[in-house]
């Protein structure tokens, strides 16, 4: 069977690949830190006893930030695929922590491909490149565009991005670089602004909140969700040829818009709740995301599924069960 090694499994694309590769019979290797406390809820419905024979979901510590540990660990692993997802990924915390966003994200990307370049095998790498590297480029933004980064995080993700075509063609390595428009689920991080903004619908409707406090609403962004994203990344590695391709549903919709389907769900009205906090604007905004994935629908035969609206609404239930759940006693969904 296939090995793939997948660093930032615990997180929210991390969980959906590794529920994709082990219904395809992968065996699925997921980097995590070593922490005192647990962060692996996203992977408890795919959790498997490590006792059992047939176990193939199999978590191993190391650190994007520890070069000789990923080393160490592709030399033992030897996987077939290495999906690199790790980083820390708030665009807006990147300002306030920019050198550990830049080691994580642009110099853990290097570590990891050294250790491929170290391994001397067919092993295939996906990088996971992102549409804040467009910036302040207009919209639509597909693999030609011009990268404008207007984050330390869209500044790192490009260093990756660049390092990973330099290693590619220097070294003959195949990797592809999945440049994914914003995608999002129940399993989004809460500080997230879709997921903050849906826990936040639910937990008023309970009365358990008053206000929602937000930034930029007039921000546009295309909204896609991360289940059907992951199946961009396998595809792309199944292909004879590395390449990049642009991940995206084709549609914008600003945060107002993602307010009033989120509290229209719930029969609520936003404006009485929502207020507007200068700590959420960033320091330099991107105003406009919008993707052109035709390349990835031509090349890759993929499409997304699930349409703004219905991902909004999937959000919303979600939490809205959760707080249900927490009201009665019983324990939330994962």
């Amino acid at each position: 069977m296939k090995k793939a090694l997948i660093t930032g499994i615990t997180g929210q694309d991390g969980s959906y690949l590794a529920e994709l590769l082990l219904a395809k019979g992968y065996e699925v290797y997921g980097l995590v830190r070593r922490s005192s406390s647990f962060n692996t809820e996203r992977l408890e419905t795919i959790y498997q006893d490590p006792h059992v024979t047939d176990y193939r979901l199999r978590l191993v510590y190391g650190d994007l930030e520890d070069g000789s540990s990923l080393a160490n660990l592709v030399k033992k692993i030897q996987p077939d695929e290495i999906y690199n997802l790790g980083a820390q990924s708030h665009v807006r915390v990147s300002f306030d922590v920019p050198e550990y966003t830049v080691s994580t994200v642009a110099m853990g990307t290097l570590r990891l491909l050294e250790a491929v370049r170290g391994l001397g095998s067919e092993c295939r790498f996906y990088q996971a490149s992102s549409s804040e590297m467009f910036g302040a480029a207009p919209p639509p933004q597909n693999e030609t565009t011009t990268f404008q980064p207007r984050s330390p995080y869209a500044c790192a993700k490009v260093f990756a991005h660049q390092i990973c075509h330099n290693y590619r063609d220097a070294y003959g390595l195949h990797i592809s670089c999945g440049i994914l428009f914003n995608h999002e689920s129940p399993r989004r991080g809460i500080p997230f602004v879709t997921r903050k903004i849906t826990r936040a619908a639910a937990r008023i409707k309970h009365g358990l909140d008053k206000k929602l406090f937000l930034g930029n609403l007039d921000a546009k962004r295309d909204w896609g969700f991360a289940g059907d994203y992951v199946q961009a990344m396998w595809l792309m590695l199944q292909q004879d040829k590395p390449d990049d391709y642009v991940v995206a549903t084709g549609e914008s919709h600003s945060v107002r818009e993602l307010l009033d389907v989120a509290f229209e769900t719930l029969g609520l009205d936003w404006k009485p709740y929502v207020e507007i906090d200068q700590r959420y604007f960033r320091p330099t905004e991107v105003d406009h995301l919008h993707g052109d994935a035709t390349k990835a629908r031509t090349k890759l035969g993929w499409k997304p599924k699930v349409g703004f609206r219905e991902l909004v609404t999937m959000m919303v239930r979600a939490d809205e069960a959760d707080v249900s759940a927490a009201l009665s006693g019983r324990a939330p969904q994962v």
